[in-house]
């Protein structure tokens, strides 16, 4: 099996390709390390994989790394704390969070990608008021309309969005999505397409905290050339890098 680093390389490249093809800046989209199941030392070798592409390529900014699962992320925290407060990493929660888990992310997140509700947002926002913090959240989407993805319905997020906006404690800085399950391309795309359409509108509706929401979140290692192509600034890549998760 390739080395981690040779996976990362060949992901990026595969983003890089796909932005060109879109007449985009490759610079522009930036690649979220998926480590859902993956123990502290293998996320720290991704970690390390990652900074050595970038550094080849001439980019210097912090590694993103996303977990899904919050007992995951406090587990993983101890071995990333040193790097985020040096600015080498990002850590975004990108699964979806319960109410009661929000006091236990907090200390190691620094976005989070799934605020779907505004009871959550609310949540979220009160906490980081407490605490004397902003936090970097994203409203997620679903485009798809799969009953077993998580999400705002796509006719009401960009009120959703417009309303965490404008909460103390929180920066809107985008919108985050999960592609349709499905092999018709079209459909893949077409729900990525919808995404940016909402960003866009949210943006330009010029309400106050919106002018910052310009990531879009979305494609994976199925459907990453999809997503690059209507406008992803962030993909999430687990199973490209890691291989196939062991079953849950």
């Amino acid at each position: 099996m390739p080395s981690l680093h040779d996976r990362v390389l060949a992901v990026r490249t595969r983003l890089d390709d796909a932005a060109t093809a879109a007449g985009r800046d490759p610079r522009d989209v930036r690649l979220l390390l998926a480590t859902k199941t993956q123990d502290a030392t293998t996320v720290l070798d991704a970690v390390l994989a990652a900074t050595e592409v970038a550094a080849d390529r001439g980019d210097d900014g912090p590694v993103l790394v996303g977990e899904n699962r919050v007992q995951e992320l406090v587990a993983k925290a101890p071995a990333l704390t040193d790097l985020v407060t040096a600015g080498r990493v990002e850590v975004h929660m990108i699964g979806a969070l319960q109410r009661n888990k929000i006091n236990q992310m907090l200390p190691t997140v620094t976005g989070l990608a799934t605020v779907d509700r505004w009871s959550l947002a609310e949540a979220v926002a009160q906490r980081c008021v407490r605490d004397g913090r902003v936090l970097d959240v994203m409203v997620q989407v679903n485009v798809s309309g799969e009953p077993s993805k998580g999400g705002a319905d796509p006719s009401g997020a960009a009120e959703l969005a417009t309303r965490v906006a404008a909460l103390d404690g929180l920066r809107l800085v985008g919108f985050m999505t999960i592609g349709a399950n499905t092999p018709d391309e079209a459909e893949v795309r077409s729900g990525f397409a919808r995404l940016r359409e909402i960003r866009d509108e949210v943006v330009a509706s010029g309400a106050p905290g919106t002018g910052d929401a310009r990531e879009l979140s979305m494609g994976m290692s199925t459907d990453l050339e999809l997503a690059v192509a209507e406008g992803a600034t962030i993909v999430r890549v687990g199973t490209a890098i890691f291989g196939q998760r062991p079953p849950v």
